[in-house]
């Protein structure tokens, strides 16, 4: 437990003194947890977890460590408990057509979506619709929907960086970057200009 909190504290880029202050505990105490010398209550746990910011998934492992029950439960969008939250979702999504939109887990997959956003799927490779769609696999991947976005450079850069954030605040190990994203930088290029010249071919054949 001491070594998950110590990364959790090195991941926020604090010091033990920085965070007993922040808790208003005592530095020596905090190091004492931290090195396996001291055994925190679990008021305590939470309370460190709430000053480091840590995910409520990862405070129940925290507990787990220390041996507490975990205390958060989590469940899926189509749990029965989260009927009238899913209607609310639907309710907003449709509200949008006729343009798409959708709704993304924790690890970008499309959880929900309104029916509109089935037409910027046209042109995608199949094996990049197989269930759960990617959002971020399917915007950026060459054979994806990336050869129609006008923008790609801004767009890829403003999707890594908002991912890169959301792995260093969570530390979700199913979260990283895309080893073969360079290369669809490149490939989505050629692609868009394929896209392009075949556009230019028909508007000079009309």
């Amino acid at each position: 437990m001491g070594t998950l909190l110590r990364e959790w504290r090195q991941r926020r880029r604090l010091t033990q003194l920085d965070l007993a202050l922040d808790a208003d505990v005592s530095p020596r105490h905090l190091s004492f947890v931290e090195t396996g010398r001291a055994q925190p209550s679990r008021e305590m746990l939470l309370h460190l977890s709430e000053e480091l910011k840590i995910p409520l998934r990862e405070r129940n492992t925290l507990l787990v460590a220390a041996g507490f029950a975990p205390m958060y439960r989590e469940r899926k969008l189509d749990d029965a408990a989260l009927a009238r939250a899913r209607e609310a979702i639907d309710l907003v999504l449709e509200a949008q057509k006729p343009f798409p939109a959708f709704a993304l887990d924790r690890h970008w997959n499309i959880a929900a979506s309104n029916r509109a956003l089935q037409e910027m799927y046209e042109g995608a490779a199949p094996e990049l619709l197989q269930p759960p769609v990617n959002a971020m696999r399917l915007s950026l991947h060459p054979r994806g929907i990336a050869p129609r976005i006008e923008n790609y450079a801004e767009w890829r850069a403003q999707l890594l960086a908002r991912l890169r954030k959301q792995v260093e605040v969570t530390a979700d190990p199913m979260l990283k970057i895309p080893s073969s994203a360079r290369r669809w930088t490149s490939r989505s290029r050629n692609s868009r200009s394929r896209c392009s010249s075949r556009r230019t071919s028909r508007q000079r054949r009309r």
